[in-house]
């Protein structure tokens, strides 16, 4: 099988061609709430990994419909860079994340820190840190900590809280947002 379609382009290209064609014609969101019910005709998701040194930027959704190879790809980005492993990322997430983009209004994608954690990785991180959770949702596919450069933690926190469709953790400290799709609630500062 060969990840090229006719007149030698990729299927990556395709997808980015036809993603850079449907932005044009995207209506603004005004709030997440209404993103995450179906508001809205697409979704974008906008990251970059400084450990790897990938980037996207697509949509992954279009009226009401999950475009495969684009989630299957950010599967991919969203591995763990540290062994490589794969998981699927809960799409309650990546829609979390994608609507809190949204309300930010910013143009920047962000610095995704974490994704999927391997059990190897989280009980390695644990030793290192009292911060990081045995049974962290990380483990599951359905967290993410993120960074933007243009927001504070608390713009980004705040403006994941308002999708009131899971957890926000504040890492001041540290710089990076929690976001997940486990139960609604917050913590940090």
């Amino acid at each position: 099988m060969t990840d090229t379609v006719s007149g030698g382009l990729t299927r990556r290209g395709l997808l980015a061609a036809f993603a850079a064609t449907a932005i044009t014609a995207a209506p603004t969101y005004s709030n997440a709430a209404g993103f995450l019910r179906g508001g809205g005709d697409i979704r974008r998701i906008k990251m970059y990994s400084g450990r790897t040194g990938e980037r996207i930027d697509m949509i992954y959704w279009i009226e009401g419909d999950y475009i495969k190879d684009a989630v299957k790809e950010i599967h991919h980005f969203m591995r763990d860079w540290r062994t490589n492993d794969v998981k699927s990322i809960d799409l309650r997430t990546i829609d979390i994340m994608a609507a809190a983009h949204n309300m930010m209004d910013v143009s920047e994608p962000y610095m995704l820190l974490s994704g999927y954690r391997s059990p190897k990785t989280n009980a390695m991180l644990r030793s290192r840190s009292s911060g990081v959770a045995k049974n962290s949702l990380h483990l599951k596919g359905q967290a993410a900590d993120l960074r933007l450069n243009s927001r504070s933690v608390n713009q980004i926190a705040r403006a994941a809280a308002a999708c009131k469709a899971g957890g926000v953790g504040r890492y001041s400290g540290s710089n990076f947002v929690h976001m997940d799709c486990g139960p609604v609630r917050s913590w940090g500062r």
